[in-house]
């Protein structure tokens, strides 16, 4: 868990690096003050509205006990032994198997499965995935998830001003080459690292998960389970769903070929064999 901390750090000092590199060479200036407000600013919404957006985007409506009796207590007994205050529940009317935790903190989480999750696992898969679920929030991975979001979109406005304003003191601009640079490789490069937060997170919200409910093969059942579910009822790639899709336990779309290089999700064979190692498991 130290390791994947250490690497989430080293990564947005990366992206912030490329933000300093690109505003050395663009020379300062009022497009990039206001290209740091933009992302600043949206960062900010998607911090505190995350929780709405995800919900709404997956048309979640909030369950009683009497509905969710088995997930109720799953949550209850989790939250009581992580000694925090317990989240709010929805329930998705989506088929596909999946979940997803938001909120900034404990006191303004909420905790979502989708019905097709409640049908397809049993209560033991379910445990590990609510603990999952629960981690991300403990972890404040909202938060540097935000911080991610806000330097990734940074570093893409910087990219527009650099095309359109040129930088230093050429006044040709920036040239076809300089244009590349900073319209397709910065953003790109801000890209891959923000997948890159995404997935150290997920391994350390499997590891502080299984921790949490004392059961790392739950989880791995659970996750072999969910990746094919998904796999058999992907869901549309739109642009609600696609806001929220980096936030679920497994990759909601169908990602295959060179898509699965590029999600924000580690491979489930790989987040498998992570937790059968934290249960001592050997082939």
């Amino acid at each position: 868990m130290r390791h994947n901390g250490l690497r989430v750090a080293v990564l947005l000092g990366a992206l912030s690096a490329v933000i300093i590199a690109i505003g050395a060479w663009l020379g300062g200036g009022t497009g990039v003050r206001v290209a740091a407000l933009v992302a600043l600013t949206t960062s900010g919404v998607a911090y505190f509205f995350s929780d709405r957006i995800a919900l709404s985007a997956m048309r979640a409506r909030p369950v009683c006990e009497v509905e969710q009796p088995v997930l109720y207590r799953i949550v209850r007994e989790l939250s009581t032994e992580a000694r925090q205050p317990m989240p709010r529940l929805y329930v998705s009317p989506t088929m596909q198997p999946n979940a997803f935790a938001t909120g900034r903190n404990p006191r303004n989480a909420a905790v979502c499965v989708t019905y097709g999750i409640t049908r397809l696992l049993n209560e033991r898969e379910l445990r590990g995935v609510v603990g999952h679920e629960l981690s991300h929030v403990y972890n404040r991975d909202i938060l540097i998830s935000s911080v991610a979001g806000a330097l990734a979109t940074m570093i893409t406005y910087l990219g527009y001003v650099g095309l359109f304003f040129g930088g230093g003191d050429d006044d040709e601009g920036p040239g076809f080459i300089g244009a590349v640079l900073m319209m397709v490789l910065g953003p790109v490069a801000a890209g891959m690292i923000q997948m890159a937060i995404s997935r150290s997170r997920e391994y350390q919200a499997d590891e502080s998960g299984a921790r949490l409910t004392g059961d790392p093969l739950a989880l791995a059942s659970a996750l072999r389970k969910i990746e094919m579910g998904a796999r058999q009822l992907p869901l549309p790639e739109n642009a609600r769903v696609a806001s929220t899709s980096h936030l679920m336990i497994a990759n909601p779309f169908r990602g295959a070929g060179i898509g699965r290089l590029f999600s924000t999700h580690p491979p489930t064979a790989e987040r498998v064999a992570r937790l059968e190692r934290m249960a001592g498991y050997r082939r």
